[in-house]
């Protein structure tokens, strides 16, 4: 299921952030701290097979509860307010979330040990990479 993304990921690099913020609508102001921000994604599962996924920066921690194909009410880093579906799908885990008349998608997969994170609204794609910490 999802055990492989289980484990503690640290940014490595990341690949038009600023243009998937901007197209997101996300201000000028959280957008240079979500530049500058190195975040680490801590993701576990417990025994109910409730998925936890926590982003860890110097500025802000958010962490999400979910269980796969279960849609659920999300407040986002950066405030918005989404309704949000992950489902695991061919070895990625997809995440939708659907705000005012718009959504995006962000699809997690683990190769070669590290874990890519394409975040995608409209036809701005953000490509970010995350090493597995020890």
């Amino acid at each position: 299921m999802v055990e492989q993304f289980v484990g503690t990921w640290t940014l490595l690099s990341s690949e038009n952030f600023d243009e998937y913020m901007k197209a997101i609508g996300v201000g000028f102001a959280t957008r240079q701290m979500g530049n500058m921000a190195k975040p680490n994604l801590v993701i576990s599962v417990d025994d109910a097979g409730m998925v936890s996924m926590r982003s860890e920066t110097t500025f802000k921690t958010t962490e999400i509860k979910f269980k796969l194909n279960e849609e659920f009410d999300e407040t986002t880093a950066d405030g918005r307010k989404t309704k949000t579906l992950i489902t695991l799908e061919n070895g990625k885990l997809v995440q939708q979330q659907t705000w005012e008349d718009k959504n995006t998608t962000l699809a997690r997969e683990v190769q070669d040990g590290k874990l890519t994170a394409k975040c995608v609204m409209g036809d701005v794609v953000a490509v970010r990479i995350y090493e597995k910490g020890a």
